[in-house]
């Protein structure tokens, strides 16, 4: 697929996401990596954008430049965000009770602390990005080791034999102190992202170094 032809894919589902404000978004493309620039008026947009572009067939990677640029004058102060986003982690019964802290400066929040699984550190950031007033996210939360290093890795290899959307052979797992290291080749952005989940849904993964090849 050609670059003009992917680009205008990529605006077609910006433009058919009712979500997404379109018309404020640049898409550039070359040799399948697609550039996003302009700007959306929240952080959950932002990502909505990433997600979406992700699904479109030939995307092989992303640089995402999006600015976001909250409507109107009004800024929401960054103790209200640290409240909100306080009251939201605790009303989720994914994230266990006082095990997450809040930043917040100039609208960029800072999640930190330790779970014990890789779904609590996700929520926790999902749980605050569509808060008013947030302009990013950076997500410090450690996860805790469960396992050991073999026993992480048999779990990932099963989870990757079960998956009908991953071709396991193509696919080879290390595991070093909780960081997963994946190789080989797929076939394209949903199968690498299949792989991707399996591996972080093992217990006690605390990075995935993706180094997979979509030829």
């Amino acid at each position: 697929m050609n670059g003009i032809t992917l680009r205008q894919d990529i605006l077609d589902e910006l433009e058919f996401e009712p979500s997404i404000e379109a018309a404020h978004i640049g898409v550039a493309v070359e040799n399948g990596v697609a550039t996003l620039t302009g700007h959306v008026p929240t952080y959950a947009q932002k990502r909505k954008v990433e997600e979406v572009v992700r699904r479109v067939k030939g995307v092989r990677g992303i640089a995402e430049e999006i600015e976001v640029r909250p409507l109107g004058s009004h800024r929401t102060a960054d103790d209200e965000i640290a409240r909100r986003s306080l009251n939201v982690i605790g009303w989720n019964t994914m994230i266990p009770d006082d095990k997450v802290q809040v930043k917040v400066e100039n609208g960029w929040v800072t999640i930190s602390g330790t779970v014990e699984w890789q779904y609590q550190r996700n929520a926790a950031a999902e749980a605050v990005r569509d808060l008013d007033g947030v302009l990013g996210i950076t997500n410090m939360i450690e996860v805790a080791p469960h396992a050991t290093s073999a026993d992480v890795k048999k779990r990932i290899d099963e989870a990757l034999k079960r998956n009908a959307e991953v071709e396991a052979r193509a696919i080879t797992v290390s595991v070093v102190d909780g960081t997963v290291k994946l190789e080989g080749h797929v076939h394209d952005w949903a199968e690498r992202t299949a792989v991707e989940r399996a591996a972080w849904s093992a217990p006690g993964v605390k990075a995935v170094n993706d180094h997979l090849h979509i030829p």
